[in-house]
C-alpha cells in the first residue's frame, strides 16, 4: 500500500480511538488535506479515490460523532479494497428514467424548503448550511441543483439579508461561490508583543488582561479598551463605537488580534483590529484574510463567516468543466480547490495557482466559443465574385499614387475571400493614414460591378459624411480636391448609385434611399445606425463594411448582416490591436494588418509639455497660422464640473478667443451641439474660415483637414495612448511637417513618463500594447462584448496564458468540434453559462 494511504489510515484509526472528536490532527481532519492531497497525487493514487476522500473530509467537521464514524469506516474499507467503489455507489451504465430524476429533484427541493430562515444579528453564530443535502443527482445531472437555489435556503439568511446581498449581485449559492474578494490582508505573520514595531501589520496571540468601556466627546463616542498580554509584554487595544466587543471579550480568555500597529503617547497600540477567540476557526486573523466588497448593513466579519460556511460545503460539489486531460496538460489545479483558495488561501502561492486556473478557464471558454463561431461562419456559403487581373490592374493604374505593399496584400486578401464561396469575415486593421479607404473602395468595386449592393456603416455622422465624399469621388472618378488624397479610380458607379443616410437626412430623401435600396438601383449606401432601422431593405446586399467596428455593439453588427443572405463582412479599425487581444477576442476573424504608411507622410513631431510651458504651444500655433496652416486644441470635458478640475472646451474657447488669440478665428466643436451646428463648424474649419478648432474627443475619428498641422491636447493624462494616437492622426495629412503637443493637468512624474511614450514612437502597435498594459482592454472594445465582458481574472497582457489556453482549446476543438462526447457535457454547460445569450458575433 502506498505511503500516503498508510499515513491517512493511521490518522483515521487514531481519530476512532479519540471517539471521533476531530482532534487527531491539529485544526481538524479537513486541514489534513492541505498536505495529503499533493502527496497522494505524487503517489499515483486514483483520482476518483482522492476525490472521495477529499469530499468526506471537507464535510467531517460538520458531522455528528455517529456520522463521522460511518464516514471514516466507509473510507477505511474503500482504501483497503484498493479504491474500488462498492456496488451501491457505482454509476449505472444507463441514465436514470424521468421518474428517478423527478424523485431526486423533489427530495432536494423539499430538503431546501424545510430550512429554517432566521434573521441573523452581527453577533449571532451562523449554523452550518444545509448539512444533509447531498448532490445525489450529480452523477447524471451535473452539479447539485441547490447551487442555483436562492440564498434564503441558508439558515440565518431571511428576506432582509437576501435583499441586502442582492445589492452585491449575490442571489444564489452559485453567486456566493463566485463572489471573490477584492483584496487580501496578510495576517499570517505572528510576532511576540515585545518585538512589535510601529507600522507593522501582524497577528498577535495573547490573553485578555482587562477590558472596559468609556465615553468620549460628551458621550457621543464609546471606546472599548482592552489590555492583551502574551508573556513578553502587554498591548493596549481599542475599538471605537463597538460596545458589543466588551460583552464578547472576557478577562483570562486567549484571543488572536490582527491589524496595524499604531502609536499613542509614545506607546504602541492597535486600533480597531480584527479579533477572534483562539478556539474558533480563524477566518479574520492569523492567516491571509479575504476582504470583500461590502454594501450598507453588511459587515466584513459577517460576510466572511457566511462565505466560509458556503464555500467549504459547496465548493467541493462544483463540477469541474475542464476535461481532465486538458487540466493535466496545462498543469492546473482542480476548480473546487481554486474556488476555495481564492476565498481562503492557505498561502500566496496557492492563491496564485487559483488565479491561474480561473484565468485559464476564462480564456479557454472564450476561445472555444470563438472557434465555434468561426466554424459556423465558415460552413455558410456565399456568392462568388470573380475579379479579373485586367480589371484590377486598370483600377490600380488609375490611382495618383502606387499602393503600398501592405495595401496590395490587403487587396489580395479581400479578393481571395470574395472568390472563396464562403462569407468573408475579415478584420482590416490599419494605422491612421495607412490607406484603408482605397482598399475598401476596391472591395466595393469587386462586388458592385456584378450588380450587387454594398453598405458601409460608421459610428458618427461626421465620419459617414467623410466616407461618402471620399467614396463618391473615388468611385465616380471625380475626387473632391480638398480631401485627403484618396484619389479616383476609373468610374465604377454613377453619382445617383451612391447615397448617404444618416439621422439628419430629411425624411423624404430617406424614403427615396429606402426605395432605391429595395429596388436595387442604389448600389452603395454609407450611413450610421440609420442603415439598420427596420424600414431599410436591400434587394441584393452582398458586402457589409463596418468602420471603427469596436464602437458598435454585437446586436447592431448582426442587424446589418441580417439585411442580406450571408453577405461578405469586412470590419475596419484605425486602432492598432495588440497581438494578445487579437488572439483572444478577434479569433473568429481573419486578420489583415496594414502596418505601412504611404510615401511622403512625415512622422508627427510629438512633445510633452509641463503646464507652465503652455505659452510655447500657443506660440507654435501662431507661427503655423501665419504660414497658412490650422490647429486643433483638444479638451477632455465639454463644460467645467465641480467634481473635476479638468479644463473644459466651452470655457477655454471663450478664454482663448478673448485673451490668447484675439486676432484669430476660433471654432468650437463638441458632442452637445446639434448636427447642423457641428456641420457648420466643420465646414468653416475645412474651408479655412476657422484657424483654430477647440474641441472635445469628438474629433477622434472622421475629421480630415489636410491643412491642419498642430494638435494641442490639454489634460492629455486623461486619455489613453491609443486615443491620443488617434488625435495625432488628425494632423499632418497634407504632407507638411506636423506637431502634437501633450499637456497633462499637473506635472506628475508618473503621468509624464506614460505620455513620453507618445514622443518616442509613432508606431500605433507599440502604443496599443502599452495602453493595454496601463488601462486595460476597455480602450479597444468600447461597448461590452459578449463573453469578453465576463473576464475577471485573465489579463490580456499575459500572452503566455492566452497562447496556452488557445492551444488547448484548438486541440480539443480539432478532436471534437461539437463537444458531442458525454465527457464534455460539463464543459458544454459551462460554455453556455459563460456566453449567456451572446451566441452571435463577438467581434
Amino acid at each position: 500500500m502506498k505511503s500516503s494511504l498508510q499515513k491517512i489510515l493511521k490518522i483515521f484509526k487514531l481519530e476512532a480511538e479519540r471517539g471521533y472528536d476531530n482532534h487527531a490532527v491539529m485544526g481538524g481532519l479537513d486541514r489534513l488535506l492541505d498536505h495529503w492531497l499533493p502527496e497522494a497525487r505524487v503517489d499515483g493514487i486514483p483520482e476518483d479515490l482522492i476525490q472521495i476522500i477529499e469530499n468526506r473530509l471537507r464535510d467531517y467537521p460538520r458531522l455528528s460523532p455517529t456520522s463521522r464514524a460511518e464516514a471514516l469506516e466507509g473510507l477505511i474499507k474503500r482504501i483497503q479494497r484498493g479504491g474500488a467503489p462498492p456496488p451501491m455507489e457505482t454509476i449505472p451504465s444507463e441514465p436514470p428514467d424521468e421518474q428517478q430524476i423527478e424523485r431526486i429533484d423533489l427530495l432536494l427541493e423539499s430538503t431546501l424548503d424545510e430550512q429554517v430562515q432566521v434573521e441573523v444579528s452581527e453577533t449571532a453564530p451562523i449554523p452550518a448550511p444545509v448539512p444533509e443535502v447531498r448532490p445525489a443527482a450529480a452523477a447524471w445531472k451535473g452539479e447539485p441543483a441547490a447551487l442555483d437555489a436562492q440564498v434564503t435556503v441558508l439558515p440565518g439568511i431571511g428576506p432582509r439579508h437576501a435583499q441586502t446581498l442582492a445589492r452585491l449581485g449575490i442571489h444564489t449559492l452559485r453567486d456566493m461561490l463566485y463572489y471573490f474578494p477584492r483584496r487580501y490582508d496578510d495576517y499570517s505573520r505572528l510576532k511576540p508583543i515585545n518585538r512589535l514595531q510601529y507600522g507593522d501589520e501582524v497577528t498577535v496571540i495573547g490573553t485578555v488582561q482587562s477590558v472596559g468601556v468609556r465615553s468620549l466627546r460628551n458621550g457621543h463616542t464609546q471606546m472599548v479598551e482592552a489590555v492583551v498580554s502574551d508573556g513578553t509584554a502587554a498591548l493596549r487595544v481599542t475599538w471605537f463605537n463597538q460596545a458589543w466587543v466588551s460583552k464578547r471579550l472576557q478577562s483570562g480568555h486567549p484571543i488572536s488580534l490582527s491589524g496595524k500597529v499604531d502609536q499613542y503617547l509614545g506607546r504602541l497600540v492597535m486600533n480597531n483590529p480584527e479579533w477572534e477567540p483562539i478556539e474558533q476557526q480563524q477566518l479574520s486573523t492569523n492567516r491571509i484574510v479575504p476582504v470583500y466588497a461590502l454594501t450598507a448593513q453588511i459587515t466584513q466579519r459577517w460576510l466572511r463567516k457566511t462565505m466560509n460556511e458556503v464555500i467549504m460545503y459547496w465548493a467541493p460539489r462544483v463540477q469541474d468543466p475542464l476535461p481532465p486531460e486538458v487540466a493535466r496538460s496545462a498543469r492546473l489545479i482542480d476548480l473546487p480547490s481554486a474556488i476555495i483558495q481564492m476565498h481562503f488561501p492557505d498561502s500566496w502561492e496557492e492563491l496564485e495557482n487559483a488565479r491561474q486556473r480561473l484565468a485559464f478557464d476564462e480564456i479557454f471558454l472564450l476561445q472555444i466559443g470563438v472557434l465555434q463561431q468561426k466554424r459556423a461562419w465558415e460552413e455558410q456559403t456565399a456568392r462568388v465574385f470573380e475579379t479579373e487581373d485586367a480589371w484590377l490592374e486598370e483600377q490600380v493604374a488609375g490611382l495618383p499614387f502606387p499602393l503600398t505593399g501592405a495595401q496590395q496584400k490587403a487587396v489580395a486578401d479581400l479578393r481571395g475571400d470574395l472568390v472563396s464561396g464562403r462569407p468573408m469575415n475579415r478584420l482590416l486593421q490599419g494605422d491612421v493614414g495607412s490607406g484603408k479607404t482605397v482598399v475598401a473602395a476596391l472591395a466595393i468595386g469587386m462586388v458592385v460591378r456584378h450588380g450587387a449592393q454594398a453598405a458601409l456603416m460608421v459610428p458618427t455622422s461626421i465620419l459617414a459624411e467623410q466616407h461618402y465624399k471620399n467614396l463618391l469621388g473615388t468611385m465616380t472618378g471625380k475626387p473632391a480636391p480638398s480631401e485627403d488624397g484618396v484619389g479616383a479610380l476609373p468610374p465604377m458607379l454613377q453619382d445617383w448609385e451612391i447615397r448617404l443616410m444618416i439621422g439628419a437626412t430629411p425624411e423624404a430623401e430617406k424614403n427615396d434611399i429606402r426605395r432605391g435600396l429595395a429596388e436595387g438601383w442604389i448600389k452603395l449606401v454609407i450611413g450610421t445606425h440609420a442603415l439598420i432601422e427596420e424600414p431599410v431593405q436591400f434587394a441584393n446586399l452582398q458586402l457589409t463594411i463596418i468602420d471603427e467596428q469596436h464602437r458598435f455593439g454585437v446586436e447592431q453588427r448582426a442587424a446589418l448582416r441580417a439585411k442580406g443572405e450571408n453577405p461578405h463582412l469586412l470590419v475596419m479599425t484605425a486602432t492598432p490591436i495588440p497581438r494578445s487581444l487579437a488572439l483572444t477576442v478577434y479569433g473568429d476573424l481573419d486578420l489583415t494588418v496594414m502596418d505601412e504608411m504611404p510615401e511622403g507622410r512625415q512622422p508627427v513631431s510629438t512633445h510633452v509639455l509641463a503646464p507652465r510651458e503652455r505659452e510655447r504651444a500657443y506660440a507654435l500655433i501662431r507661427s503655423q497660422v501665419k504660414l497658412g496652416r490650422q490647429a486643433f486644441i483638444i479638451y477632455p470635458l465639454v463644460q467645467e464640473s465641480e467634481k473635476t478640475e479638468a479644463m473644459a472646451a466651452v470655457e477655454e474657447h471663450a478664454r482663448l478667443q478673448s485673451a490668447i488669440f484675439p486676432d484669430l478665428q476660433l471654432g468650437l466643436l463638441h458632442g452637445r451641439l446639434s448636427l447642423d451646428e457641428k456641420d457648420d463648424v466643420m465646414r468653416r474649419f475645412r474651408d479655412r474660415d476657422v484657424h483654430v478648432l477647440v474641441a472635445t474627443s469628438v474629433v477622434e475619428v472622421g475629421l480630415d483637414v489636410p491643412n491642419a498641422t498642430v494638435m494641442l491636447i490639454e489634460g492629455a493624462n486623461r486619455f489613453g495612448l491609443s486615443q491620443l494616437h488617434q488625435f495625432r492622426g488628425r494632423v499632418g495629412r497634407g504632407g507638411d511637417q506636423a506637431y502634437c503637443l501633450l499637456v497633462p493637468d499637473a506635472p506628475d512624474a508618473v503621468e509624464n513618463e506614460r505620455l513620453q511614450v507618445m514622443a518616442e514612437t509613432n508606431d500605433g502597435f507599440v502604443l496599443a500594447e502599452r495602453d493595454l498594459e496601463q488601462r486595460g482592454p476597455g480602450q479597444f472594445l468600447g461597448t461590452s462584448q459578449s463573453g469578453f465582458a465576463e473576464l475577471q481574472f485573465a489579463s490580456l497582457t499575459d500572452v503566455r496564458l492566452i497562447e496556452k489556453a488557445r492551444h488547448q482549446a484548438q486541440a480539443l476543438f480539432d478532436q471534437d468540434p461539437n463537444l458531442a462526447g458525454p465527457q464534455y457535457q460539463p464543459l458544454t454547460i459551462a460554455l453556455r453559462r459563460f456566453w449567456g445569450d451572446g451566441r452571435g458575433d463577438i467581434s
